[in-house]
């Protein structure tokens, strides 16, 4: 779920048909419709202000941010409803990247002070879950001893372990106002390089040892490969992500009356399941749940 600050708000996005940013009072719709499906879990992006954003993402850690008002809000109204926060700079920066920049270089440590922060202001405000999608080196075991350390142990780490420089996330970049990011490499240098199946091995080695309890492949479709093999190596939960660019592809040849739009979405969420995926996050969930609750599957 994508939010907006306002009320009574909500925002198409024009390169994902049929998804919309929300305000806060409208979200709490959104969750009541989860519910009532029996979606159990939420993810919650923000899109902010420009002017809320700079360099270096200080709202990011704003206990008073966007994002910890709704989580606050949703808690009060849904209190069982598991919420996923996202640690990551990019909503929250003027140069679209995850981390802080100088001289053109992220600066993988001074980045990871930050994501602690944040991490700690998510939780503070009553997230279940923190879900680390940088992919600087280290955050995790920095983020885990921080929560243990402030009487946040119970806290759950879903780190996005193998996160590749995708071609597929264009609408998210969207969703979330992420600017047209700086330099010619993009997210490479930190991200993974989609031709490479034994760095994801390595990656989700580290994180674990560091304290992640559950396993992030993204994107899904591209990558079932690594969503297997990650099942089948680690005993910890691999969640698989079914991102932007692979949600609007297939809406795209939907609305053109190219293919079947139920049997086109059900068959690509079982060939994620298939590969292994204990969980999965898609924007398709509302109609997938629907689909489940009228055959009983």
């Amino acid at each position: 779920l994508f939010v907006i600050d306002g009320r009574n708000k909500t925002q198409s996005i024009k390169t994902m048909p049929g998804v919309e940013r929300y305000s806060i009072d409208n979200i709490l719709i959104q969750c009541e419709i989860a519910t009532t499906l029996g979606i159990h879990m939420i993810a919650l992006f923000p899109k902010i202000e420009d002017d809320k954003r700079d360099t270096h993402g200080i709202e990011a850690h704003n206990e008073n941010n966007l994002i910890c008002r709704c989580v606050k809000e949703i808690k009060k109204h849904f209190p069982e409803l598991i919420i996923i926060c996202d640690v990551a700079l990019d909503p929250y920066t003027s140069h679209g990247h995850d981390g802080i920049i100088e001289d053109g270089v992220i600066l993988n440590d001074k980045t990871n002070d930050i994501l602690v922060k944040q991490a700690m202001t998510l939780a503070a405000a009553g997230c279940d879950i923190i879900a680390p999608s940088d992919m600087m080196d280290g955050r995790i075991g920095k983020i885990r001893n921080a929560l243990e350390k402030n009487d946040f142990s119970d806290i759950i780490i879903l780190s996005y372990a193998a996160k590749y420089a995708s071609a597929f996330y264009g609408p998210f970049r969207d969703a979330v106002g992420a600017k047209k990011l700086s330099g010619e490499s993009g997210k490479a240098t930190y991200q993974m390089d989609p031709r490479n199946k034994s760095e994801a091995i390595a990656e989700v080695s580290l994180d674990i040892e560091e304290g992640a309890d559950i396993l992030m492949v993204k994107p899904a479709m591209p990558y079932l490969d690594i969503v297997r093999q990650i099942s089948d190596t680690f005993d910890v939960p691999c969640f698989a992500y079914q991102v932007s660019g692979e949600y609007s592809m297939l809406v795209a040849a939907i609305h053109n009356g190219w293919l079947s739009e139920e049997d086109a979405i059900f068959e690509s969420i079982f060939g994620i399941k298939r590969a292994g995926a204990s969980a999965i996050f898609t924007y398709f969930a509302p109609i997938i749940a629907k689909k489940l609750i009228k055959t009983h599957i």
